[in-house]
């Protein structure tokens, strides 16, 4: 490929939603552009982009994917992004690669969920954007039913630059609204035709329609319109170029991705009117040397952003974005977000899963860097001379959590360093462990996000992993007072060990647990000093007169703490529990601290299993953020789930329905809150507070308990 300045380079990404044909039409460009010898399937994994062995097997892209081509003198970066939304990740990858969007929506279909939510990311993020309506060829296309819902949507700014001709429900041909002529497919190219009658009035109707976009998009033209009534071709192409980049008109083209019909006239309309690398802003960034914000410019010293690492069996792939200068194999290195340079490495341009090497890597353009060792998705690379950082990408936070395991035993460590080797291409993928359940959880975008990963796993190391629901971090405590004397009374020949305490278990008012020293007369040495975690619960020392000598006071208080982390009826913690110690005995040579905290964990078991203890369990707030027409089937599930609707509030985006529920029953809600709402809902949550378990469900959970501590003596 050769060289091309940043005015003759345009960064395409193709977005819409799944099964509307964005790979196919993405392979169709590049055997156009002479890179394939045919045009590869989905179906049989045999395309460009989707090439990782999940998408073939699942066949559907899963990773956003570079394609880059040749067309009229210009360097095309397409980029594939995914449709499925467990994989938004990438889409955000794809969204920020790209200076703009080509938006894909079925003939059939229509703009669903994926169509609605490309045009807000490009809103959003400011980015120019272009619509074709894809798979005319299928039975049942309907361009003017899917305009009419495009425009209903999406409002009168997206206009059609072609209008499809049909011949017996084939696509065949289209009109060019700009120019108006017609043009015939023939199977080698396209061959001029006359407007068909039938055609020539919406044709008309469209052109003045885009006629009057383009005088909108610039005053001059505007003015020009008003006094002439029209505008001639070239200043109607100047007009829509103008409101392509400013993202103040959508143009709309067709085509038959599968047949190749029209892909080509696409390609030109793509290299027209979408903005060029050079007009492209780069995003926010600060000098490290004073902190203070920078603009960004083509010319100066080389600097650039990770947008997405690729992680395969020859090693790992940077793909960056140059926003400033020029690199080459002898530009040194500086990611100042690690604060360490790299070794200068030799840019390559990648398609699909191939890369081939480059002389250079200009503003503007993207390409791929090998075997970095510091750098990950989203950190700056820059020339050390002139050192910035651009701000962090906006990847989406995961949404689940579920419990990951080695399917065998002992292979523990490799599954987990495999999982960790995934977090580097994977911004959207986290691990974490629950210090009290002891599970390590992975967190992602949905069930299948998961699923998909625990698969590359096995691809990439062949070691298993399994996922399950997590343990709930469930909690006991009492609702009543009681009281119980613990007696640790050991003989061994010589000296024994001997300590009784008599205390008092009760509610703890508005804490979870509190300890509170109520020690008289300083029998307490200061050396003792409080234990960690001290401040959840109360302890209370009501000795008088010293049956419990000042010493073993803080061993009392340390068996307490230690009994209470396993509770007494399914062995969860114990909270909310004020512990008073009122009496005991002591024996002056056989006492020991160890009698006295063996003491008060049977007093704590006796007394608290008399105190009416329960089960109670995480309570979160959500905040649930979903399209008007869905808040009934949202409030009836959250029924369903033991939830309350605390209220609703009216927002952009529809309606945010603020409601509390049990964490146990809240698991997999981002998977199904997506599916009823069809992708439309999103939401977030905190933890609130602990509720009692209902009777049911906690005697299902008790008796679970109990079988688990029969099978392990």
């Amino acid at each position: 490929m050769k060289n091309y300045t940043a005015a003759n380079i345009r960064n395409i990404g193709v977005f819409g939603h799944g099964g509307e044909g964005k790979t196919t039409l993405t392979e169709a460009m590049l055997y156009n552009a002479g890179l394939l010898e045919r045009i590869g399937k989905v179906e049989n994994g045999s395309t460009t982009t989707d090439y990782d062995p999940e998408e073939v097997k699942r066949t559907i892209s899963i990773n956003a994917a570079l394609a880059p081509f040749e067309w009229k003198d210009v360097k095309v970066n397409l980029i594939d992004a995914p449709g499925f939304f467990d994989f938004y990740g990438e889409v955000t990858a794809a969204m920020t690669l790209a200076d703009a969007a080509l938006i894909v929506v079925g003939a059939v279909s229509g703009p669903v969920v994926g169509a609605e939510k490309a045009m807000h990311m490009c809103k959003k993020a400011g980015k120019a954007r272009m619509m074709v309506i894809n798979q005319m060829d299928r039975e049942n296309a309907n361009f003017d039913k899917v305009m009419a819902e495009v425009n209903e949507k999406f409002g009168p700014s997206v206009v059609p630059i072609q209008l499809p001709i049909l011949e017996k429900g084939a696509f065949v041909g289209y009109v060019d609204i700009v120019h108006m002529a017609a043009r015939r497919f023939d199977g080698k190219g396209e061959k001029e035709m006359p407007i068909p009658d039938a055609l020539s009035g919406r044709a008309q109707e469209l052109y003045e329609q885009l006629t009057e976009a383009a005088a909108e998009s610039d005053e001059a033209l505007m003015e020009k319109f008003f006094e002439a009534g029209e505008l001639s071709r070239e200043d109607i192409l100047t007009g829509l170029s103008k409101g392509v980049l400013e993202g103040v008109v959508t143009p709309v083209c067709c085509c038959a991705a599968v047949t190749n019909v029209g892909v080509t006239t696409l390609m030109d309309n793509l290299v027209h009117y979408m903005p060029a690398a050079d007009q492209a802003k780069a995003p926010a960034a600060i000098n490290v040397k004073s902190g203070e914000a920078v603009e960004i410019g083509k010319d100066g010293k080389f600097a650039a952003q990770v947008i997405k690492t690729v992680v395969d069996q020859f090693g790992k792939y940077s793909i960056v974005k140059v926003y400033r200068g020029m690199m080459s194999v002898e530009t040194p290195l500086y990611n100042p977000n690690q604060e360490k340079n790299e070794k200068s490495t030799a840019p390559g341009l990648m398609r699909g899963k191939k890369v081939t090497p480059m002389d250079k890597l200009i503003a503007g353009d993207i390409g791929a860097l090998s075997k970095l060792q510091f750098t990950a998705t989203g950190d700056t690379l820059c020339d050390p001379a002139e050192p910035v950082q651009f701000a962090a990408i906006d990847f989406p936070k995961p949404s689940i959590s579920l419990a990951v395991s080695a399917k065998k035993q002992g292979e523990e460590d490799k599954v987990f360093a495999g999982l960790n080797k995934l977090l580097e291409e994977d911004p959207t993928m986290a691990m974490e462990k629950n210090a009290e359940t002891g599970d390590v959880l992975m967190c992602g975008l949905g069930e299948v996000h998961l699923d998909v990963l625990c698969s590359k796993l096995k691809n990439k190391t062949g070691v298993e992993a399994q996922i399950s629901d997590p343990r709930i971090p469930y909690r006991e405590t009492i609702r009543g007072t009681a009281e119980a004397e613990g007696k640790h009374k050991k003989q061994t020949g010589g000296s024994g060990q001997f300590g009784v305490v008599n205390m008092r278990f009760e509610p703890l008012p508005g804490e979870d647990f509190e300890f509170v020293n109520a020690i008289v007369g300083g029998v307490v040495p200061k050396r003792f000093e409080p234990l960690e975690g001290g401040e959840d619960f109360e302890f209370v020392n009501a000795i008088v007169g010293g049956v419990v000598p000042k010493e073993y006071i803080p061993a009392v208080e340390k068996g307490t703490r230690e009994a209470m982390k396993k509770g007494v009826l399914a062995g969860y913690p114990m909270i909310g529990v004020k512990a008073t110690l009122f009496f005991g005995k002591y024996h002056p040579v056989d006492s020991k601290e160890v009698a006295f905290k063996s003491a008060a964990r049977l007093a704590y078991k006796e007394a608290c299993t008399k105190a009416q203890p329960v089960l109670i369990e995480p309570i979160y707030r959500y905040d649930i953020t979903v399209p008007n027409e869905y808040t009934g089937a949202i409030m009836g599930d959250l029924s369903s789930r033991r939830g309350r609707v605390l209220g609703m509030n009216p927002c952009e985006n529809g309606t945010v329905v603020v409601a509390e529920a049990p964490l146990s029953e809240m698991f997999k809600y981002a998977t199904d809150l997506r599916s009823m709402t069809q992708a439309r809902g999103s939401f977030t949550s905190e933890f609130v507070r602990y509720e009692d378990v209902p009777a049911m469900e906690a005697k299902k959970i008790i008796d679970s308990a109990q079988r688990d501590e029969d099978e392990e003596e």
